[in-house]
């Protein structure tokens, strides 16, 4: 076999996994040079976003007595193609266990809307007090057949989990 295909079919491949990892507008510097995406931010604020459009967490989330957690926040979001959502993920004790807390359906009309995901983790038991949690705009972008993920906001947030 040549390796000219093989070198080919490589690149393409790494082209498209790019292409469906990559922000909608990558501001941030980390993202810019070239990283793998996987930077942790260590300050409460959107990591990127395209001008006009942000994603907020509230300081303060919801831990029923049965263990379900609610999350709120504001996000505000433009010129999407295909359907989109705000996704939150939340870490207690161990900052590498994320636990997806449910998802909502947003509207990118450029006007700010409230979101609220609710869910319960399996494998920890969370407690009242700090936490960390990451929200997300992703549109699910209609590319050819397969639908490709685009991230018009994301933010990181510390909170405090309170009973209720």
């Amino acid at each position: 076999m040549s390796v000219r295909p093989a070198l080919a079919a490589v690149l393409g491949g790494a082209a498209l996994l790019t292409l469906a990892t990559a922000p909608a507008h990558a501001s941030s510097p980390a993202l810019a040079a070239g990283s793998a995406h996987i930077a942790v931010p260590v300050h409460a604020v959107p990591v990127h976003a395209a001008p006009g459009e942000s994603v907020t967490v509230d300081m303060v989330g919801r831990l029923a007595a049965d263990g379900t957690v609610t999350l709120t926040g504001t996000y505000r979001c433009t010129g999407s193609t295909g359907p989109v959502f705000v996704t939150s993920a939340l870490s207690q004790r161990d900052p590498r266990v994320r636990h997806g807390i449910g998802g909502t359906v947003a509207r990118c009309d450029g006007t700010t809307h409230t979101w609220s995901n609710s869910g319960q983790v399996s494998g920890e038991t969370l407690t009242p007090g700090t936490a960390h949690v990451q929200a997300t705009v992703m549109e699910l972008r209609p590319v050819g057949l397969v639908p490709l993920p685009v991230f018009h906001a994301t933010a990181d947030q510390d909170i405090t989990l309170v009973r209720g």
